[in-house]
């Protein structure tokens, strides 16, 4: 994580110092560039130093105040290089849950093999409808984007569709115990989120695993993550999605969840868990 982190910092380093370098060829300081640009001195300031990314279109308006609107272009691919590692929740979400929804679902069609780890909720694959509604309430309130949970919850649900359909995709979903046990939602919706787990672990593409609270872990699960095809991996955090797909960074993370995978329990004795934790809910 840090070297993703590192490398996206870098990448906004680079893309902040080309845009100084225009700056300063067209002979005008920050304070000036910012009058013309209508901005505050401090965001001419910030995107310099790489500490803010800027838009497509900041780029497209800072090229054009330097009478260098042909550098646009090689920086917008820059740009775009930067959004595919380092996407920011706040930036998805202004066009609402459902398009990072549908976005997810393309993703996930494109790959044959999908390896999920979670550990502190039920990835959107397995969720109710109930559950999800939840969660897309939580990362509303917390990102401050406009909820449009109704058309978000029927978009992660047409992502589901895949589970059932015939063909070679597969699913290998780890969960912790403590994701059962959080509580999340209301006490009656992690009932029925749990019974959920039960039925889906008999689907035939799905191989469900519960890592137990005591079980002793050979590696810290340390936060969630999805595997397409050993070609890339996303990573959710608090303020952002990474979407790393360096060989190194593949494998770390394959690494990770094989171990993980390694002290799960299956079949009879996972649903026999996941019964435990909606009796104790119930």
């Amino acid at each position: 994580m840090s070297t993703a982190r590192e490398g996206v910092h870098e990448a906004r380093e680079d893309l902040g110092g080309r845009l100084r370098a225009i700056r300063a060829a067209a002979g005008i300081d920050g304070r000036t560039l910012a009058q013309r640009l209508g901005w505050p001195p401090s965001k001419v300031s910030k995107i310099q130093l790489g500490r803010q990314a800027p838009t497509a279109g900041d780029i497209t308006a800072w090229t054009a105040a330097c009478e260098a609107p042909e550098s646009a272009a090689e920086l917008l691919v820059l740009l775009g290089d930067l959004d595919s590692r380092y996407a920011e929740w706040r930036r998805q979400l202004r066009e609402g849950h459902a398009a990072v929804q549908r976005s997810w679902a393309e993703t996930e069609a494109a790959a044959r093999t999908i390896r999920v780890f979670e550990p502190c909720w039920i990835p959107g694959l397995l969720q109710t409808a109930d559950y999800a509604a939840a969660r897309f309430r939580e990362h509303a309130r917390l990102n401050d984007s406009t909820p449009d949970t109704d058309a978000a919850v029927a978009a992660r649900l047409a992502r589901q569709e895949a589970l059932y359909s015939p063909g070679r995709k597969r699913w290998h979903i780890l969960l912790t115990e403590a994701a059962l046990l959080y509580g999340l939602a209301p006490a009656p919706v992690m009932c029925a989120q749990i019974d959920r787990l039960v039925s889906a672990s008999t689907l035939p593409a799905v191989r469900l695993g519960i890592v137990p609270l005591r079980a002793r872990l050979p590696v810290s699960p340390v936060h969630g993550f999805w595997i397409f095809d050993d070609h890339q991996v996303n990573v959710e955090v608090i303020s952002a999605e990474l979407r790393l797909g360096l060989p190194e960074e593949i494998a770390q993370y394959r690494k990770v969840f094989d171990l993980l995978a390694q002290s799960a329990l299956y079949d009879a004795e996972a649903r026999q868990l996941l019964t435990a934790s909606a009796q104790s809910w119930a």
